[in-house]
């Protein structure tokens, strides 16, 4: 499904991705692990087209992903859920929800909205509150309700369980783990295995921009 060859990314002219690669198959979870500063978010963001390859190739389904625009990948069925939540806060949670959808207008607005409250039922509860009114943990929820959104495929968890309570956490953790065996493929990165060994199929370990040990095809 993913498919990242020799991938070589800088940011402001510092080399970030130094000959990275990674296989992902259909419908599996792998983990993406390494480190503060390894890289895992360098590698969510290129691919969302965010940060351009100097080098190395990025494809889905064996076609060249790296040569769609930015804007058009939530389109292929990307979602993206980044470390920092990224939700406009004087919106409400449903409009956060709602702006890949928006963006893309290739989706049933009303049926994906049902999908992601039917998964994550407290967000159909506080829909109407803007996000600026919610906790780090509230936020992350929101974060990965819009992502599952538009994420009809692929799903891109960027340390989804980190600097959130014990509690959220753990509901976190529950929401990733009825996704498996729903066909998606997800890319779940963290600093380390604490929450997610047991959901995981594989695991990729980045360092200092470069794969540990050869990748692990799924």
């Amino acid at each position: 499904m993913i498919r990242i060859a020799d991938a070589r990314v800088a940011i402001q002219n510092v080399e970030v991705l130094r000959g990275f690669s990674l296989h992902v198959a259909p419908g599996t979870m792998v983990g993406l692990i390494g480190r503060n500063g390894a890289g895992k978010t360098t590698v969510m963001r290129t691919i969302m087209g965010h940060l351009p390859l100097l080098a190395g190739s990025l494809a889905m389904d064996g076609a060249d992903l790296a040569a769609q625009a930015p804007h058009r990948r939530a389109a292929l069925g990307i979602g993206y859920m980044p470390e920092d939540r990224g939700l406009v806060p004087e919106l409400t949670v449903e409009e956060n929800i709602c702006l890949p959808l928006w963006v893309t207008n290739a989706l049933d607005l009303r049926q994906r909205l049902d999908f992601v409250y039917g998964i994550l039922p407290e967000l159909e509860d506080m829909r109407e509150r803007k996000a600026l009114l919610l906790s780090g943990g509230q936020q992350k929820l929101v974060a990965l309700g819009r992502a599952l959104a538009v994420g009809t495929r692929v799903l891109l968890l960027d340390e989804p369980f980190e600097g959130v309570a014990p509690a959220l956490s753990q509901r976190l953790s529950e929401v990733v783990g009825q996704l498996r065996g729903s066909g998606l493929t997800v890319i779940l990165s963290q600093s380390d295995l604490n929450h997610s060994r047991r959901l995981l199929d594989d695991e990729v370990v980045i360092e200092r921009g470069a794969n540990l040990a050869a990748p692990v095809s799924a």
